[in-house]
């Protein structure tokens, strides 16, 4: 009987997880101030706030119209939906040069430091064309945190 109750709740852990990875995707802030709150409603204390807009964040949970995000320093929260928006953006874990063209080759634009948020224009295969600030380029969309397709 216990290897059975065991085996349950191997099951439904293995299940949840696999559940939860599923639903997870990338949205972003939809302005430059967002609470992030303790739990999913007003009631709740602000943990925190965001100040960053188009900042890219990890949906893992949602519970109506909150949802429960993850940042890319593994902080996390509940925010409201209306704070939220589709679209591509991500941020960089390691420095990279932005180039003119895709690929290595091509006219290097400006060395761009980890922990910077870019926001994608279009990606091809390993390569994306990014906004930073007021550059326009192409960058290795390896070792990135965030939204890419």
């Amino acid at each position: 009987m216990q290897k059975l109750i065991i085996l349950f709740l191997l099951t439904f852990i293995f299940h949840t997880n696999i559940f939860a990875k599923e639903n997870s995707h990338f949205l972003m802030l939809k302005n430059n101030k967002v609470n992030v709150r303790y739990g999913p409603g007003f009631d709740y204390p602000i943990k925190y706030i965001y100040k960053k807009k188009y900042l890219p964040i990890k949906v893992i949970d949602k519970k109506e119209n909150f949802r429960r995000i993850i940042d890319f320093k593994n902080n996390s929260g509940w925010i409201h939906t209306s704070q939220l928006k589709k679209g591509e953006s991500f941020i960089l874990l390691e420095n990279q040069i932005l180039f003119s063209k895709p690929t290595k080759y091509s006219k290097p634009i400006l060395k761009i430091a980890k922990g910077r948020l870019l926001l994608v224009k279009k990606c091809k295969i390993k390569w994306c064309r990014v906004k930073i600030e007021n550059y326009l380029g192409w960058i290795i969309a390896d070792n990135v945190w965030g939204n890419i397709k």
